[in-house]
C-alpha cells in the first residue's frame, strides 16, 4: 500500500496541475500524510529548474498551513480525546511534568523535526497539545521548513539531475549532520 502512495505521488509531479498538487501534499504532510513532499518537489524542480524557489516557496507556505493544522488538531482534540484515556490510565499527572519539558526545549523539538526525517506532523500535534507558544511554532517551523525545501531546491538548481540521488539518499542524514553541528555550535558558545 505504501508503495502505491509513493508511485501515485511521483506520478503527481507531470501533471499540469503539479503546483496545487504539491501545495496540498505539503500541507497534509505537515499533519496527516505519510509521504513528505520532497518526491514531489524534486522531479518538479528537475523538470522545471528555473522554477525551483518559487516551488520550495509553494511548499515552504503549505507546509507551515498543514503545521499550523497539526497544532490545532493537537491543540483542540487533546482536551476531548487525549487527556481522557491518559487519566483513566493512570498517566495524567506525567502529562504536566511532560508538557512542562518539551516547551523548555522551546522552538528544538520544531526545528529539528521541519528538517530531519523525523515525522514533522508528530511535532505539529505534540506541540498543540503541549501548549507551545503558537508565535514560538510558527516561526520554528517557517525557519526549519524554509531551510529544507530551499536547500533541496538550490541544490537542484545549481547541480541539477547528479544531485537528486545525493539528496534521495541522504538528505535526512545531511540534516542530522546539520543539527549536530548547530547544536555543537550554540552549546560552545554558552559553555566555553
Amino acid at each position: 500500500m505504501l508503495r502505491r502512495l509513493y508511485d501515485w505521488t511521483l506520478g503527481l509531479a507531470s501533471h499540469p496541475n503539479a503546483l496545487w498538487a504539491l501545495a496540498i501534499v505539503s500541507f497534509v504532510e505537515s499533519s496527516v500524510f505519510p509521504i513528505p513532499p520532497d518526491i514531489l518537489m524534486i522531479p518538479m524542480i528537475l523538470a522545471a529548474p528555473r522554477r525551483a524557489f518559487v516551488i520550495a516557496g509553494v511548499c515552504l507556505v503549505s507546509s507551515v498551513l498543514g503545521g499550523m493544522a497539526g497544532y490545532a488538531i493537537g491543540y483542540f482534540a487533546y482536551d476531548t480525546i487525549g487527556q481522557p484515556i491518559l487519566a483513566t490510565l493512570g498517566k495524567a499527572e506525567y502529562m504536566a511534568e511532560f508538557n512542562q519539558r518539551f516547551n523548555d526545549l522551546g522552538f528544538w523539538p520544531v526545528l529539528i523535526a521541519g528538517l530531519t526525517p523525523f515525522p514533522y506532523k508528530v511535532i505539529t500535534i505534540m506541540s498543540g497539545w503541549t501548549g507551545l507558544p503558537l508565535g514560538t511554532f510558527i516561526i520554528s517551523s517557517i525557519v526549519a521548513r524554509g531551510l529544507r525545501f530551499f536547500i533541496v531546491a538550490w541544490l537542484l538548481w545549481k547541480f541539477g539531475a547528479p544531485i537528486r540521488d545525493f539528496i534521495e539518499r541522504r538528505l535526512g542524514l545531511m540534516f542530522i549532520l546539520f543539527i549536530v553541528l548547530l547544536g555543537g555550535g550554540f552549546y560552545a558558545i554558552r559553555f566555553l
